[in-house]
C-alpha cells in the first residue's frame, strides 16, 4: 500500500577545532545538531539522517593519529544519547560516527535507531577512498565487513550507503533486492566535488533498487 514517509537530512559546518580537546569538539558538534533535531520533530520528520561522521569534523582531510581518539564503540555513548532523542521524538535516526571495534580497528559507521529508541544495527562504509585532494580515509578506516544490511523501522525498511559508496551500483542493487524502500547516503563533501554526480548517480541507484 502506498504511503508517505517524511524524511529529513542534516548538515552543519564544523566549528574551528584549533585549541580544543576532542571531547569539546564532539560536544560542540552535537550541540549544533540538537536544534535541527528539534526543528525536524516540529515539522513531522519521521526518519532523520545525520551527516557522515556527524559528531566531529571531516578529519580525513589530514593524516593525524590524534583523530583515532575520536572513535568509540557502536553502540556506545553517542548512540545511547541519540537513542534517547529518537525515543523522545518518536523518530528513526541514521547516526554516522567513527567506530572503534577493538584497539586499532576502526570503521566509518552509521548506526540505525528505531522510533522507540532501540538500536537496530549498523552499516560500515565499504568503499574507502584514499586520494587527493583531501580524502585520506584509509589512514583511519578499514573497509566495512557487514555487507549491506537493511533495517525494519517503524516507518519503513531502510538501507544505508556512506558517501563514496554511492559511486558503486552493487550495494544499491543488494539493498533493493533485500527490500530497502529508502536508501540514505550520509556524506561529508563539497558541492564542487559532488553536486553533479548526485544528480547522475542517485537516479541510477533508484533504477538498481527497482530491479
Amino acid at each position: 500500500m502506498a504511503r508517505v514517509v517524511k524524511c529529513g537530512l542534516t548538515q552543519v559546518q564544523a566549528p574551528d577545532c584549533s585549541g580544543k580537546s576532542l571531547p569539546e569538539i564532539t560536544e560542540e558538534m552535537i550541540q549544533l545538531h540538537l536544534p535541527l533535531v528539534a526543528q525536524a520533530a516540529q515539522e513531522g520528520v519521521q526518519i532523520l539522517c545525520f551527516q557522515e561522521l556527524f559528531n566531529g569534523p571531516y578529519f580525513c582531510a589530514e593524516q593525524d593519529p590524534r583523530w583515532y581518539d575520536l572513535a568509540e564503540p557502536v553502540p556506545g555513548p553517542t548512540i545511547e544519547r541519540m537513542s534517547a532523542l529518537a525515543k523522545e521524538h518518536e523518530m528513526v535516526m541514521v547516526v554516522p560516527v567513527y567506530e572503534e571495534e577493538m584497539a586499532g580497528v576502526y570503521y566509518n559507521t552509521a548506526a540505525v535507531i528505531d522510533a522507540d529508541g532501540s538500536y537496530l544495527g549498523k552499516y560500515r562504509k565499504t568503499h574507502i577512498p584514499h586520494c587527493l585532494p583531501a580524502f585520506w580515509e584509509k589512514f583511519y578506516f578499514k573497509p566495512g565487513n557487514l555487507g549491506y544490511p537493511v533495517f525494519e523501522t517503524r516507518y519503513g525498511t531502510i538501507g544505508v550507503y556512506i558517501c563514496y559508496d554511492r559511486h558503486f551500483p552493487e550495494g544499491a542493487r543488494a539493498l533493493g533486492l533485500a527490500g530497502a524502500e529508502i536508501v540514505f547516503i550520509p556524506s561529508a563533501t563539497t558541492a564542487g566535488h559532488s553536486e553533479y554526480l548526485w544528480k547522475v548517480e542517485q537516479p541510477a541507484h533508484r533504477n538498481e533498487c527497482d530491479r
